[in-house]
């Protein structure tokens, strides 16, 4: 198991095949994606590496990240995300990460936080058909209905789908296409929609469900080999 990326996502375009068929593809951008931390089994518990997303200005970090960045000999990131890898997959601190991390044709999760939409009702949030247009109903038309039972249990059971909050919450979209990648300029196009707004940003993974690709570089594609390799 290898680290994931950390990524911003910038929206959405499409890009055409060679054969004038088009792909809808969300764009997710690296903007100098580091290792700040590694944790081990020995010293945390647990093997993990640490990624930092872009760069911050020291006036905008908190006192005790910037001895967690000065500890690593990092500058300062705007965004922190920690991927769980493997023993043999741990990067040393200051690594940078390149999108030629993934390969075109894989199938990646992708972790986001979805659009925030407030408070909603039942065939908002549900997907309830509603009431009658007519046949006695009115006003009710996008009630609820029946929410519980007689006598016996005289109770509404927790959980019950109802009107409430929707959306601001993590969700993860599995088995995602890799469309193209674009390691100069940082971008990962990812066939479809991912979870999230404009700006916000995402964590991608292998897919759990997938077998990864033997050429997807392990355990990470490095941004110094990637420009070497280009060269």
């Amino acid at each position: 198991m290898r680290t994931g990326l950390l990524a911003k996502k910038l929206g959405m375009t499409r890009i055409f095949k060679d054969d004038g068929t088009h792909v809808p593809v969300t764009v997710l951008h690296l903007d100098d994606v580091r290792v700040v931390a590694a944790r081990t089994q020995e010293t945390d518990g647990y093997t993990a590496v640490q990624l930092g997303w872009g760069r911050a200005k020291v006036k905008n970090v908190t006192k005790p990240n910037k001895g967690h960045f000065a500890k690593a000999k990092v500058e300062p990131t705007m965004k922190l995300a920690e991927f769980r890898v493997a023993a043999d997959a741990v990067l040393e601190p200051g690594a940078s990460l390149s999108a030629a991390h993934f390969v075109v044709g894989q199938k990646v999760d992708v972790s986001g936080t979805t659009k925030g939409k407030g408070f909603a009702g039942g065939m908002k949030r549900w997907n309830f058909s509603g009431l009658e247009a007519s046949h006695g109903v009115s006003v009710s038309h996008r009630s609820l209905g029946s929410t519980g039972n007689r006598q016996d249990p005289g109770k509404t059971f927790k959980n019950k789908k109802m009107a409430g909050h929707l959306g601001d919450e993590r969700v993860t979209t599995q088995n995602v296409e890799i469309a193209a990648v674009d390691a100069e300029k940082g971008l990962i196009m990812i066939k479809g929609a991912v979870p999230g707004a404009k700006g916000g940003f995402v964590l991608v993974r292998d897919a759990v469900k997938r077998a990864r690709p033997a050429e997807a570089p392990y355990p990470a594609a490095l941004a110094a080999a990637a420009e070497a390799a280009q060269a």
